[in-house]
């Protein structure tokens, strides 16, 4: 058995920091030296920008700038066109090793489909709000003569939509709102000969309340029609005025008549 022989406390100190330093340079070498060489430490590539490269060009990409990928859903973007990238994972500009996957969705070929609500009578903000909630996009907005500031008409593509008709997501829907004046003068549409249905219809579409309905309770035929009314046709009114109506018999219209003519 080898035996060492020191010959003073002097030999021993040389000999362990001899040891230590030795240790220390093996460490740092398999460190700083051999794990940098099989990991490839230090080598990185920076993620691009894949948001619209379409996936046909995508492998080429990638493979130039030593990347793969993997697509992991679809998603639809109106802004972007069919089978592009919309969204990445790690995001561009990241710092990755070579051969990194990315992982990307595409946007979808066709979009998916919500229904319309209805915005009729809503304030022009709550309007968009809703819209936004359908994925609707609101469009231009134009103005009406109308006492009140909401919302008249809900258009898409220029033709008035009904409530619940299904529409691609992303789609533009116009609004026509009122401008909160209205027609404050107008002349007063003649309702005489209309049953009272219609009447009310006609009296509502121009703005103005429907009143008081006299004669309704004491007839006993059902093709009742209006034969009187105030105000008058023809008198200047204004927005809001309440018109009240008399009902009777179509045969009563030609005498009453010329009694109005006459006041």
């Amino acid at each position: 058995m080898l035996k060492l022989k020191f010959n003073s406390w002097l030999d021993v100190v040389k000999h362990l920091g001899i040891a230590t330093g030795l240790g220390t340079i093996i460490t740092l070498t398999f460190f700083y030296v051999y794990l940098p060489i099989i990991t490839n430490h230090g080598e990185s590539v920076t993620v691009p920008d894949l948001q619209g490269i379409s996936i046909k060009a995508l492998q080429e990409f990638l493979v130039e700038r030593d990347l793969r990928y993997e697509v992991v859903d679809s998603v639809y973007s109106a802004d972007l066109p069919p089978l592009t990238v919309t969204r990445q994972f790690p995001k561009p500009g990241s710092k990755v090793k070579e051969n990194r996957k990315i992982f990307i969705s595409l946007n979808s070929v066709n979009p998916p489909t919500t229904l319309m609500p209805d915005i009729r009578d809503k304030t022009l903000k709550n309007a968009e709000l809703i819209l936004r909630s359908y994925e609707l996009v609101p469009g231009k907005v134009t103005l009406k003569p109308d006492p009140f500031r909401n919302v008249i008409e809900q258009l898409y593509q220029g033709e008035p939509i009904e409530p619940n008709t299904p529409l691609p997501k992303g789609s533009v829907i116009d609004m026509v709102r009122g401008d909160g004046h209205g027609i404050r003068l107008f002349e007063m549409p003649d309702l005489r000969g209309l049953p009272v249905a219609e009447a009310n219809v006609i009296i509502r579409g121009n703005n103005l309340q429907p009143g008081l309905v006299f004669n309704e309770d004491s007839l006993t035929f059902d093709d009742a029609v209006v034969v009187k009314q105030s105000p008058r046709q023809g008198l200047t009114v204004r927005v809001g005025r309440t018109v009240d109506i008399w009902l009777g018999d179509p045969a009563e219209l030609a005498p009453l008549d010329s009694l109005l003519q006459q006041e």
